[in-house]
């Protein structure tokens, strides 16, 4: 079994994988010169392009994972909302969803009629890794991420819409829920048919809220899609930000892996989730800008912490930024493989 997915279910490995967030994007040469050509919807939406930049990063380094080329907001389009990539500014939602009237217009359309394109593009990744022995990783956005999304229509820094549907309409803000967990966990469950080895549930604004309203307006949708997903027998890796003070919940809602962000040690991280969830994180990207023994020094303090335990899996705490050196990505991985901590 590839060593990815042996930690996932916590066997024993050779040594300890590695893949990243975001490990295709704009610091590869070759994407950009993609990007010269195409917009990010044009690739996401066209398997062919979809599958090479997908296998970009692997030919460059030795990761030991893919992970499918996608956005998390294409699931909104299925649902009648309108989206663009505006330059410099991300994504936005021309008609986001405010009102009781707006959720109840939201479609559920099936993921082979809305999403087809991720579906091909997985069955074509598929192919080119069979020679590699890797394994592919599809993904989603969360229910409470996309939920967000639609409703301010972009990013926030307050999430201010989203928190006031929540607190102030909760029949309004659990449909939503209701829809798009559905739509969440049927679309991973099409992705692990479509021949995904492992699934991610991105929840990257779960952060914002307090313990009180996760467990309340989150969790069982979280927990919803997720058992959608696991119908799909693959491993699930549950990843959220900024939600150190609520691990405990995050394991509550599932996920086979729980990834974490660079706030937490791993050791305290294991300490609330149980040595029965394998553990994936948890460098800060920006180390990636600093000096070799620098970010050396820092990787190394994160592998004593996780090399030799079963089910743990180095990752970033978040994705790859843009000017992210390429040099350094490609020791880190290096490094990462030959490291062996003290005593193991």
């Amino acid at each position: 079994m590839e060593r990815f997915l042996a930690a996932c279910q916590r066997q024993k490995v050779d040594t300890t994988p590695i893949w990243l967030m975001r490990q295709a994007g704009r610091y590869m040469e070759a994407y950009r010169n993609l990007r010269e050509k195409y917009t990010i919807l044009e690739i996401i939406k066209t398997p062919e392009l979809a599958c090479e930049v997908t296998m970009q990063p692997l030919k460059a380094f030795d990761l030991d994972a893919a992970i499918i080329f996608a956005d998390i907001l294409p699931p909104l389009e299925g649902m009648g909302l309108q989206l663009s990539f505006s330059k410099g500014e991300g994504p936005v939602i021309h008609n986001p969803v405010r009102t009781r009237a707006d959720v109840e217009a939201l479609r559920m359309p099936e993921p082979e009629e809305s999403l087809w394109f991720t579906l091909q593009a997985i069955a074509l990744v598929r192919r080119e890794l069979a020679s590699r022995g890797l394994p592919l990783i599809g993904f989603s956005g969360a229910p409470f991420t996309l939920a967000s999304y639609a409703i301010e229509g972009g990013g926030s820094s307050n999430y201010l819409h989203t928190k006031c549907l929540l607190m102030s309409d909760p029949e309004t803000w659990h449909l939503l829920m209701r829809k798009l967990s559905e739509v969440v966990g049927r679309y991973l469950l099409a992705q692990a048919r479509a021949g995904a080895q492992a699934l991610q549930l991105f929840d990257s604004w779960a952060g914002c809220l307090s313990p009180e309203d996760y467990r309340a307006h989150v969790l069982p949708y979280s927990r919803r899609a997720i058992e959608i997903a696991s119908q799909g027998q693959v491993p699930i890796i549950h990843f959220s930000t900024h939600t150190s003070g609520m691990l405990d919940l995050i394991k509550e809602a599932g996920g086979d892996v729980i990834g974490i962000d660079w706030r937490i040690t791993l050791e305290h991280a294991w300490s609330l989730v149980g040595e029965e969830k394998a553990i994936q994180g948890n460098l800060d990207p920006v180390a990636l800008f600093a000096p070799w023994d620098s970010l050396k020094k820092r990787a190394q303090q994160i592998l004593d912490q996780g090399t030799g335990r079963p089910g743990y899996i180095f990752n970033l705490g978040h994705g790859i930024l843009p000017q992210t050196p390429v040099s350094n990505v490609q020791r880190l991985v290096d490094f990462v493989h030959e490291y062996r901590a003290q005593g193991v």
